[in-house]
């Protein structure tokens, strides 16, 4: 049943996807132009940024994230440091009663592994080069910082996605903020303003995961394969095809098969670029307390090009927040799908998220591009961090290639999830309603390959923290009740009531 689905998806795809890539190369410009005139201005709203120095400005949706994230630090009492180990014993299972039955569609681990999917990426590759070129070493510190309080902000909303999702009929789930924002607001009285929350939440969802969560994602993976094997331009649907079909097969199975799959294909990914990291290290151990060094003299005296102590800081705050989306929403969608009586369980496993994300594997990043020294040139991005891994070894650039394929495949697959989700929200639940956006999705992934954006990304982008605007707002009105369900679990964590089964 499965395999004639994916190839009656082969058959939707192909013709049509090359008969759309070919008509659409060479109107890059059009569509660039298209959202510059009419919705650049809502890009400039998102990340308008206000003047601290000459040439250094301050996203403050950046900063509203970061304040976010310190608020909700402080008034859980620090419980990613605290809860670090309960999380991990969670995660592992050792509170799992195997004989107890509970509602949701995946472990713990796979709701981790779904959620990280979709925020291991690019991110943590070109991201934290883009954040060492401008800002200096010095950003790391600020991008290690951004992620421990980020943690905090995973734990409420995740928490709260769980403790508002949907139970379908058939046993599927939906939940994320769409679901916590009008039944949280409802509860207090407030029923139309959290439906409007919910709404644009969604809306703004649907265009991230249509733009940042896939056009993105192919165009760059495509970018880099191109780069690596030298293959002439033009063949870009080639790879959306071939990432569509792939896509497509994993969508038809739901949250199971999106669990299931990225189970398995993060740890790898994970391991791969995380083993190259250390071989760098190993090679050049004597180099790591050198470069630990750069890292905390430059968080405060500054030596990237934009703005030295607040260049530093700026950039590290930017890059930790587009890499691990605490905040943003995002993951409290796939976080919902666990299989779980308690909501605090996957609050707790969810700010592990930033941890691995920004705290283990950026910082890798910025070690061997610091110890390389290649970022004092004119490199940047993932241009920037190709060049510090193939010092070591030529071979590393066809690795990092497959990494980047593997990080954008593997984001493409949550973020198709997360506007499913928003999507079926909207517009109802339904096969066709499901299979006109999976059939949408496939489409735009062969798109992204085989044509460049700017504008259009930017627009992607500023729609995704869009997303944190409504999110935050319903964070900070309903973290009372995260509170309350945290102080019942821990309660009896202490007690016995709750014991361990492994």
């Amino acid at each position: 049943m499965i395999l004639k689905k994916v190839l009656l998806y082969m058959a939707v795809l192909c013709l049509p996807s090359l008969v759309l890539a070919q008509e659409v190369m060479g109107i890059d410009k059009q569509i660039d132009q298209f959202f510059t005139d009419y919705l650049g201005w809502f890009a400039n709203a998102i990340f308008f940024g206000a003047s601290i120095e000459d040439g250094v400005s301050f996203p403050l949706i950046v900063g509203w994230l970061f304040v976010a994230a310190i608020v909700f630090t402080i008034y859980f009492g620090f419980i990613q440091f605290k809860r670090f180990g309960l999380a991990i014993d969670i995660v592992s299972g050792k509170y799992t009663n195997p004989a107890e039955k509970k509602s949701g569609e995946v472990s713990h681990f796979q709701a981790l592994t779904s959620a990280l999917s979709g925020t291991v990426g690019l991110g943590n590759i070109a991201g934290v080069g883009v954040a060492i070129a401008i800002g200096g070493p010095g950003a790391t510190f600020w991008m290690i910082l951004c992620g421990l309080f980020g943690m905090a902000s995973k734990f409420t909303e995740c928490t709260l996605g769980v403790k508002y999702r949907n139970i379908n009929p058939d046993g599927t789930v939906s939940g994320g903020p769409m679901y916590y924002l009008s039944k949280g607001f409802k509860e207090g009285g407030y029923a139309t303003l959290g439906k409007f929350f919910a709404i644009g939440f969604a809306i703004m969802t649907i265009f991230s995961a249509l733009g940042a969560g896939n056009l993105f994602q192919g165009n760059q993976a495509n970018a880099m394969i191109v780069q690596t094997f030298d293959i002439a331009p033009g063949y870009g649907w080639v790879t959306g095809v071939i990432l569509a079909v792939l896509i497509a097969s994993v969508l038809i199975g739901g949250m199971p098969s999106i669990g299931a799959v990225t189970s398995k294909l993060v740890p790898s990914m994970a391991f791969l670029y995380i083993g190259m990291a250390l071989i760098v290290l190993i090679a050049n151990y004597d180099k790591i307390g050198w470069a630990f060094e750069q890292i905390f003299v430059g968080a405060f005296t500054g030596a990237g090009v934009a703005g030295g102590f607040l260049g530093a800081l700026i950039q590290g705050l930017k890059r930790a927040t587009f890499s691990n989306e605490a905040g943003v929403g995002s993951a409290a969608i796939a976080h919902s799908a666990v299989k779980t009586k308690e909501p605090v369980t996957e609050g707790l496993v969810s700010l592990l998220e930033p941890f691995i994300d920004t705290v283990v594997i950026c910082t890798m990043t910025a070690l061997v591009i610091i110890i390389a020294g290649v970022n004092t040139g004119e490199l940047t991005g993932v241009t920037l961090t190709s060049a510090a891994f193939t010092q070591t070894s030529p071979i590393f650039e066809y690795l990092l290639t497959l990494c980047i394929v593997l990080f954008a495949f593997s984001t493409m697959i949550s973020w198709s999830y997360y506007g499913l989700k928003a999507w079926t929200y909207l517009f109802g639940e339904g096969k066709k309603t499901e299979l006109a956006y999976k059939t949408m999705f496939c489409l735009f992934v062969v798109v992204g390959t085989s044509i460049s954006f700017g504008a259009a990304i930017d627009f992607s982008d500023a729609a995704m923290f869009a997303m944190s605007i409504f999110n935050i707002i319903g964070l900070y009105y309903l973290m009372p009740v995260v509170k309350k369900e945290l102080k019942s679990y821990l309660a009896r964590i202490d007690s016995g009531e709750i014991k361990k089964y492994k």
